[in-house]
């Protein structure tokens, strides 16, 4: 990040450090608050740790995985620093979004290895994808025992996986109903499910609150993000501009739910170090309003 950009990021910073402390202060709550930083992982660890705290999350998904703000490869090098820099500020690695699906891989042992000894609990599993040239059912026997090794790592480790679940025509987990049918074989505490309300209620629609109900024993996190429709096409919005229902984080969470409650923006592109002031502020509206829907506001 140059000094301009730095600058701008600093001025973000500095007008919510400017907020009232009311609306600054953690209320009390029994769950984690999260975000997702993808939209931030150009910047410096540090960087990313105060722009975090400023906005009143507990912890990060951070982007540990290709593409992301630290490598497969870079791991056993990089994690250690961004944990250290997160510690430095009370916040924590509350999930890795990782690439890892595939137990055999060297690379993905190594750097659940490292991921566990410095404290990480949780990682984001890579998805599966369906060949719909062939029967769905026959595929499902192919992933079982790759997630029956993948626990037993898990298991190994003291590191749980969650499985984000995506809309499309081919992903596993897009109807939610198959990733009960394999879940309920394993122990949430080494597997489970984290329920993105977007993707679910646009495969959902109106039956969405079944599904979830039927997940509801194997959930480890909750993804929040908000989507419309715009001429037939799924499109991200700000919270609370779309179709989710406003009302079921708060309901999920007074049925007893105590895992992390984890914030999505990913409506503004491009994901770029100039676009960083304008992440922040978008960031800031959303968790805004998500305080208000689980009545912490």
């Amino acid at each position: 990040m140059n000094r301009r950009e730095f600058i701008a990021t600093g001025a973000a910073c500095a007008a919510l450090a400017g907020a009232p402390e009311s609306a600054m202060a953690k209320p009390k709550k029994r769950n984690t608050l999260s975000v997702f930083t993808k939209p931030l992982q150009m910047l410096s660890y540090d960087e990313l740790a105060e722009v975090v705290v400023e906005l009143g999350f507990d912890g990060i998904e951070g982007t540990i995985r290709p593409g992301g703000q630290i490598t497969p490869e870079q791991v056993p090098d990089e994690l250690p620093k961004m944990v250290a820099a997160l510690k430095k500020r009370n916040l924590e690695m509350t999930i890795m979004a990782s690439g890892v699906n595939d137990p055999r891989d060297k690379v993905s042992m190594r750097q659940l290895e490292v991921a566990a000894k410095l404290g990480v609990k949780r990682y984001r599993m890579k998805y599966f994808k369906y060949d719909l040239k062939r029967p769905v059912a026959g595929q499902l026997d192919e992933i079982r025992p790759q997630l029956k090794d993948l626990v037993a790592m898990n298991k190994a480790l003291g590191i749980q996986a969650v499985y984000q679940n995506h809309s499309g025509s081919n992903y596993f987990g897009a109807p939610l109903w198959d990733l009960w049918l394999l879940f309920k074989e394993h122990p949430v505490e080494h597997l489970a499910v984290a329920l993105d309300t977007g993707h679910t209620t646009v495969e959902g629609t109106n039956s969405w609150p079944i599904q979830a109900n039927l997940l509801r024993p194997h959930l480890g996190a909750l993804y929040l993000k908000d989507y419309t429709w715009i001429e037939n096409k799924k499109t991200l919005v700000p919270l609370g501009q779309g179709n989710v229902d406003s009302g079921y984080p708060r309901r999920l969470l007074e049925s007893g739910y105590t895992g992390p409650v984890n914030l999505h923006v990913e409506y503004l592109k491009p994901f770029s170090k100039e676009n960083v002031p304008r992440q922040i502020a978008a960031i800031k509206r959303d968790v805004g309003t998500l305080r208000k829907w689980l009545g912490w506001a």
